[in-house]
């Protein structure tokens, strides 16, 4: 391998620097407050679709599925770290490893992922409180879904995606997990409730096998999966603010071991609560009366307590997305953090295109079933198999090559069976829209 091979470009170095500058300066960030934040990154909007692929895996697949998933994801974002070296983030090491062409497919990736993603968040936000106004308040101009979705976004959203550093998000990412834990206290209560009373379906173990076209629709939940856990555009800026940098593993284990455990019993829940009448969206299941004591209560609080831990998810998902579209289209600018003007610009543009989608986009679950094929699917398995493989730096051994590969054949071949099922077959999709009227 030559000298010039060995180098990374200038304008790389030149940006290293500045991350390693700004590194230095934000180091202090707590091992506790770095698991919140991966965790919340990983805990998102596909927690509500879940329960739905438990209905059609069965619950022991279902639950095996969702474990292999955490197994890949820890293996991928393995391979990113130790790759990485002195390399401060996912853009930088597959710039290192394919050149600008590797960074700019990655942002391309995040930009499409995490925009689509934010769109959910912001629908799914704003159609639980639209309802529950007119619940509370009855038909006012104030209760129009536009009108809401923006007081949020200007009052809740746009404040939090203010900060600078990821670390100041800890405290918010530490109540959204609350929530999300009040959201399987109250289900499983209710799930223990209706057990007691007799009101519970019996759940298959298995999926339910009877022609070809049961079999293909099995693949449909595989989109879902693969966004379940998608976290990598936020592991090396977690690590860049961690007082102890060589915490970042036990970080990822410990995000993931708590987003399994909510994952599997969110899915539990969900399913034996509904059964065979689980929705895409289980939380559409709670508009329907659910024939316990309090249960109008107990339905509005499942909403709530959900909307409101999508809203506190937002910023640590939009953090990423800022990160890479200041380097798509600012690769030799000096740091974000360093320029207000281009801090402010970058979120305020960003912001405005999720809320116009959020607004008028007609059924955004089909799109997100394809970012789950496709730009998720490059982020959390293809680009870093694809750093193993290239080795630039003759580090990867025989079983490392070897893992990448298979988990390059496993990823494009399962979602490219998805998408077959999906879309040409046109198995029904577990993703429905989530604005019917």
């Amino acid at each position: 391998m030559s000298s010039q091979e060995d180098e990374v470009p200038n304008e790389l170095n030149e940006r290293l620097v500045q991350e390693s500058e700004s590194e230095e300066s934000n180091n202090g960030a707590s091992f506790n407050g770095a698991v919140f934040n991966l965790t919340t990154t990983i805990i998102g909007a596909g927690i509500m679709a879940l329960p739905a692929t438990m209905k059609i895996l069965g619950i022991v697949p279902g639950i095996v599925m969702i474990i292999l998933k955490a197994f890949l994801t820890d293996t991928t974002i393995e391979f990113l770290l130790r790759f990485s070296g002195g390399i401060g983030s996912y853009g930088a090491l597959m710039e290192d490893s394919f050149g600008r062409p590797g960074r700019i497919a990655l942002q391309v990736t995040v930009l499409v992922s995490n925009i689509g993603v934010l769109i959910v968040y912001m629908i799914i936000i704003g159609d639980v409180l639209h309802v529950m106004l007119k619940d509370w308040c009855g038909e006012t101009w104030w209760d129009q879904r536009t009108i809401v979705l923006l007081f949020t976004t200007l009052c809740a959203l746009a404040p939090f995606t203010a900060f600078k550093r990821i670390d100041d998000l800890r405290y918010t990412s530490a109540l959204s997990l609350v929530l999300a834990l009040v959201f399987l206290f109250i289900t499983g209560g209710i799930v223990v409730t209706k057990f007691f009373r007799g009101g519970l379906m019996k759940p298959k173990l298995f999926p339910s096998l009877t022609d070809l076209s049961s079999f293909w629709k099995l693949f449909t939940v595989v989109p879902v999966l693969v966004s379940a856990f998608i976290c990598h555009p936020n592991v090396h800026n977690i690590q860049n603010e961690l007082q102890d940098p060589t915490q970042i593993k036990p970080v990822v284990r410990s995000a993931l071991i708590i987003s399994s455990s909510v994952y599997i019993m969110t899915s539990l829940f969900g399913y034996l609560l509904f059964g065979e009448s689980t929705r895409g969206d289980v939380l559409r299941n709670f508009d329907a009366d659910l024939n316990i004591p309090f249960g109008s209560v107990l339905s509005k609080a499942v909403r709530l307590s959900y909307a409101s831990h999508l809203l506190l998810v937002f910023p640590i998902i939009f953090y990423p997305l800022r990160v890479n579209v200041d380097g798509l289209f600012f690769p030799t600018a000096p740091s974000l953090t360093t320029s207000n003007l281009r801090f402010a610009s970058i979120t305020a543009a960003l912001i405005a295109v999720i809320f116009v989608g959020a607004n008028f986009i007609p059924n955004i679950w089909v799109a997100f079933q394809v970012t789950g094929a496709t730009a998720s699917l490059c982020i959390g398995f293809i680009f870093p198999a694809a750093v193993i493989l290239k080795d630039r730096h003759n580090q990867a051994t025989k079983m490392d090559k070897t893992k990448s590969v298979f988990v390059i054949v496993v990823a494009v071949f399962s979602n490219a069976v998805a998408m077959y099922s999906a879309f040409v077959r046109k198995n029904q999709s577990i993703f429905p829209n989530v604005i019917e009227d």
